[in-house]
């Protein structure tokens, strides 16, 4: 009965972690930037492999000094693409494989998305975009879906607000992503340095350990893909069921042997 006894605890102790990881599937990152810091809460639980690739390149520090590239006023500011290392031209950060498409929310002002290769709907790697106005007509069908991951917080579009104004240059020549780059202090002549680039010096986890993503309420997705009804970690769930039978075989035995 010991034996049996001991199992049974065992089984409950891997429930209660089982049951306690899936609770605490959340991340709030900062952003910092020389024009100030703002958050951006994930959504671990809804769309786990993108948030994951997301933490990857940030648990890295690839995204230290990583510029925001390209702004498209009334569309989207992009980065995490490429860094400025002391020198021009920028440099392109390293590619991570790609990630699969999760088009779970919609498109609207406020969130980060996933940036990918037209016609290629899982071909995310490194690049992303906060969404600076409701772009959920377009890139929540388009591609099947642009993969929405998260929300900014409090005053944060205030920042990438102040972002997406200022003048944007060509600077295609350097590398044809930079057709629609933005300069702060730039006079128009000249490499730009880090005193005009739009750098980001760092994204942080600031909290990983509670369900902070609990109290939002994005909206889904538009599109043709249907999203899931319920969390994409819910997978986990089975674990859970399976351990609750086995505590009740064993129990059902005990009961038996005695």
């Amino acid at each position: 009965m010991k034996s049996l006894k001991r199992q049974i605890i065992g089984l409950a102790l891997s429930l209660s972690a089982a049951i306690f990881s899936t609770l605490s599937q959340a991340t709030i990152v900062q952003f910092e930037t020389a024009l100030g810091n703002f958050e951006v809460n994930l959504y671990d639980t809804r769309t786990p492999q993108t948030v994951a690739n997301f933490l990857q390149y940030v648990n890295a520090g690839d995204y230290s000094n990583a510029i925001i590239h390209r702004s498209v006023s009334n569309f989207v500011i992009q980065g995490g693409g490429f860094e400025y290392d002391n020198a021009w031209p920028v440099t392109a950060i390293n590619a991570n494989a790609a990630v699969t498409n999760e088009p779970v929310f919609s498109n609207v002002r406020g969130t980060i998305a996933m940036a990918k290769l037209s016609g290629n709907p899982n071909s995310a790697t490194n690049q992303w975009f906060f969404n600076l106005t409701n772009n959920s007509q377009n890139l929540d069908r388009e591609n099947s879906g642009f993969t929405v991951f998260g929300e900014v917080t409090g005053n944060g579009m205030a920042i990438i607000d102040q972002i997406a104004a200022l003048d944007k240059y060509n600077f295609s020549g350097a590398n044809a992503a930079l057709g629609e780059l933005p300069l702060q202090n730039y006079t128009g002549s000249g490499d730009p340095d880090n005193s005009n680039l739009v750098i980001i010096t760092n994204i942080t986890v600031i909290d990983a350990a509670t369900d902070t993503a609990a109290s939002l309420n994005p909206p889904l997705n538009i599109g043709p893909a249907t999203p899931p009804t319920e969390p994409t970690s819910s997978g986990g769930g089975g674990a859970i069921n399976a351990l609750l039978l086995g505590l009740f075989v064993l129990l059902i035995v005990g009961r038996r042997r005695s």
